[in-house]
């Protein structure tokens, strides 16, 4: 399977009184990098909601974090699909500064419909596309 890349720099507002990342904010990295991910594959969040009201909501999270991230760094997002599922899609995303993994994060999101607020199977063309990737 590929491995989704998407680039971080640290701004002032994602650091905490002791001058790193504030733990919370690894979770914004995240959702960004999963966000991008769907729309290299041709699927946009807004598409997602306009058109289908379909939507991805994060169900569990397990996250380690590492190493600190600081002011200014310039950090990489990798992100794994690694199980596709009728309803989930399980990503192991890794933040890291260079070669160095700064946080780990296991992440099951669930297919939601909107209009019912009910677990949904994925739509074949998202779980194909996610599965050749």
């Amino acid at each position: 399977m590929n491995i989704f890349t998407y680039p971080i720099r640290v701004y002032y507002e994602d650091t905490d009184a002791g001058g790193v990342v504030y733990h919370a904010r690894y979770l914004h990295f995240f959702e960004r990098a999963r966000t991008e991910y769907l729309r290299q594959l041709g699927f946009s969040q807004q598409m997602l909601l306009a058109e289908i009201q379909l939507a991805f909501v994060v169900k569990t999270m397990e996250i380690d974090y590492c190493y600190p991230a600081r002011l200014d760094d310039l950090l990489l997002v990798e992100t794994l699909v690694e199980k596709v599922k009728g309803v989930t899609i399980q990503f192991v995303q890794t933040l890291k500064r260079n070669e160095t993994i700064l946080c780990k994060s296991t992440v099951k999101v669930a297919c939601v419909d909107l209009g019912k607020m009910k677990p949904v199977a994925i739509p074949a063309g998202i779980k194909a596309a996610f599965q050749t990737k």
